[in-house]
């Protein structure tokens, strides 16, 4: 859900973006390069995203790095490369859907 230092425009959405985060962290791989089988769930979705972040390390040459420093002592500018990664993947390819869908919606005169 949200945490506590947001609040969704739309309360009840709650539930439905969590689920849209879930598909889209499995299109875009994190469950299966997170080594998730059987897909990303509310159950296993920050392990998931905890092995894909460590994936994506080893790809940009910091894993070494991170692993004898730790993420808390690593340089912003390096946990953002390894975030825009993560993160970047899942967010703009839920905001692409969500306008998708809005988008949709309009277009049979739905508001």
């Amino acid at each position: 859900m949200a945490n506590e230092n947001s609040d969704l425009l739309v309360p009840q959405s709650g539930q439905s973006l969590e689920n849209l985060k879930y598909e889209i962290a499995n299109e875009v791989g994190v469950g299966q390069k997170g080594g998730v089988t059987g897909g990303v769930t509310g159950q296993n979705y920050g392990q998931a995203l905890d092995r894909y972040k460590w994936e994506v390390a080893s790809e940009l040459g910091i894993q070494s790095e991170v692993q004898s420093r730790g993420w808390a002592d690593m340089p912003s500018k390096v946990c953002g490369k390894v975030g825009g990664r993560v993160g970047g993947a899942i967010g703009g390819h839920m905001v692409k859907r969500l306008i998708t869908l809005a988008e949709q919606q309009l277009s049979q005169g739905k508001r």
